[in-house]
């Protein structure tokens, strides 16, 4: 009875004590050649290897041409043509039509608030009108630092020369308008940059002030809302990847994050408040992934934290010890403490005393 009791305890796998650095090694002695037929099946083992692991999300998102701007018109007239939604405008055409004549488009950030007929006129409105014109190749003629009066022109100011108003009446034979080199308000409509028509919001007969248009960008971008307390982790020009409808994977680029926040108010019908969230935009790198999709709902995965040149492990390969912490179980049944580091994919950053690339250790199978 006595020996049976030791043969049983000798079967018995032995508690591994690791403190620190140090490491107690234990190993089980067979009991006799008949335990040979019982013994344990092959243990699966890797490598530890030395890799580049990334801290990744993947959030939610909608492609199609980013938000929409509405185009309001201004001054007096009657809207005589419109364009057709999926037009797409350039720099110096026409947007629309007011009393027949063409509203064209100028790429800046201010409309045009004046009438810009008298040269010696300083103002933004009057660099919006240089840099378009300059652009599209006319001469614009080189700029003064000081008005007549000695006044000096700051940055974001142009002034209205005679140069200029020359190149204005040079633009205005090439629209087919008669060259007056006088620019009224509403005979041109300044947006961010190129633009596709996403929607058409009057009909000819309309009065010119008033809502006409939708446009959008002129690419094909993804939208993706994100927490405004998680949205510092992320970067304009950050790489991303887009997970199509299909499951395939198309390369991106954030191309721009919002200053604006929505949301935070109550939830519509469940009385909750839902938390903030800003758009970041995306653009798709290859437009041939997703030139046959206008619009879908996708995934985006952004890769906040990477972790280069460290040594992994499968995470099936850790061994969590009574003690608290974490152990690599090596071939001979001895354990290594490791210290963990980043979680990625299946893999996990481990690093302590002992623990190299190559090192062979026992995984889950």
């Amino acid at each position: 009875m006595a020996r049976n009791k030791l043969v049983m305890a000798a079967l018995v796998t032995v508690t591994l004590a690791v403190a620190g650095a140090g490491v107690t090694m234990l190993t089980l002695r067979r009991a006799g050649a008949d335990d040979a037929a019982s013994a344990p099946p092959a243990l699966t083992t890797t490598k530890v290897t030395r890799t580049d692991l990334s801290d990744s999300r993947s959030l939610g998102g909608t492609l199609g041409f980013g938000p929409e701007r509405i185009v309001k018109g201004t001054g007096e007239g009657v809207v005589t043509r419109l364009p057709k939604v999926g037009d797409t405008v350039a720099r110096g055409k026409p947007l629309y039509w007011v009393n027949d004549q063409p509203v064209t488009v100028l790429f800046g950030d201010t409309p045009l608030f004046r009438t810009l007929d008298k040269p010696g006129l300083v103002g933004s409105d009057v660099l919006i009108v240089r840099d378009n014109l300059k652009a599209l190749g006319y001469a614009t003629g080189t700029q003064q630092t000081r008005t007549k009066d000695g006044t000096r022109i700051g940055a974001g100011r142009a002034l209205l020369t005679e140069t200029l108003v020359a190149a204005i009446k040079k633009w205005q034979q090439t629209l087919g308008v008669k060259p007056t080199g006088r620019i009224e308000v509403g005979q041109a409509a300044v947006l961010p940059g190129p633009v596709r028509i996403s929607a058409v919001k009057a009909v000819p007969g309309d009065p010119a002030a008033g809502e006409l248009l939708a446009v959008t960008e002129k690419v094909k971008l993804v939208t993706v809302p994100v927490d405004a307390t998680e949205v510092s982790s992320i970067r304009v020009g950050a790489t991303v990847a887009i997970i199509l409808p299909d499951t395939t994977e198309s390369p991106g680029r954030v191309a721009s994050i919002s200053h604006t926040v929505d949301g935070g108010g109550p939830d519509s019908g469940a009385g909750q408040a839902s938390p903030p969230k800003v758009n970041v935009l995306v653009t798709p790198t290859k437009a041939a992934d997703v030139a046959k999709l206008d619009a879908a709902a996708v995934q985006v995965t952004f890769t906040t934290n990477t972790r280069k040149g460290v040594l992994a492990v499968p995470v099936g390969a850790l061994v969590a010890l009574r003690e608290g912490g974490y152990a690599l179980q090596l071939p001979d049944g001895g354990l290594l403490a490791v210290e963990t580091g980043m979680f990625s994919r299946g893999l996990v950053e481990v690093s302590g005393t002992g623990v190299t690339e190559g090192l062979t250790v026992v995984t889950a199978a």
